[in-house]
């Protein structure tokens, strides 16, 4: 999978969280729990963008590793929000399914990258 097709698979991902985020109580805890995840579900997005236009290879697992991160804590948000409002968990499935995807698509990067980097060593 190129890169131009897993940025816009980020870039739609994030606007489908941020959306999601619109059917959300106006509680206080669930105020502060959108927050959370409009920072960080566009910010895998942004990050994804930003590994693209790395410097070296390293710099570029570096980013990918901040992918990784941002992608953990937007899963655990998601899983967060259902466990507070069990009827938005038919609206996360597939939000939660694709962040799964992109993370171990981010992942395998991340491994097969640093697989390269300690051959060209050798």
């Amino acid at each position: 999978m190129n890169e131009e097709v897993l940025k816009k698979r980020f870039k739609d991902w994030a606007i489908k969280g941020v959306l999601l985020t619109r059917k959300f109580s106006n509680e206080p805890d669930f105020k502060a729990i959108r927050n959370q995840m409009v920072r960080c579900i566009p910010s895998c997005a942004a990050n994804y963008r930003a590994a693209c236009r790395a410097k070296s290879t390293a710099d570029f697992i570096n980013k990918l590793k901040i992918v990784e991160e941002e992608l953990d804590e937007s899963m655990f948000w998601i899983e967060f929000i259902v466990d507070l409002d069990e009827n938005l968990k038919n609206k996360t499935v597939d939000l939660h399914k694709e962040a799964d995807e992109l993370l171990a698509i981010t992942v395998s990067s991340i491994k097969t990258l640093r697989k390269k980097s300690q051959i060209q060593k050798s």
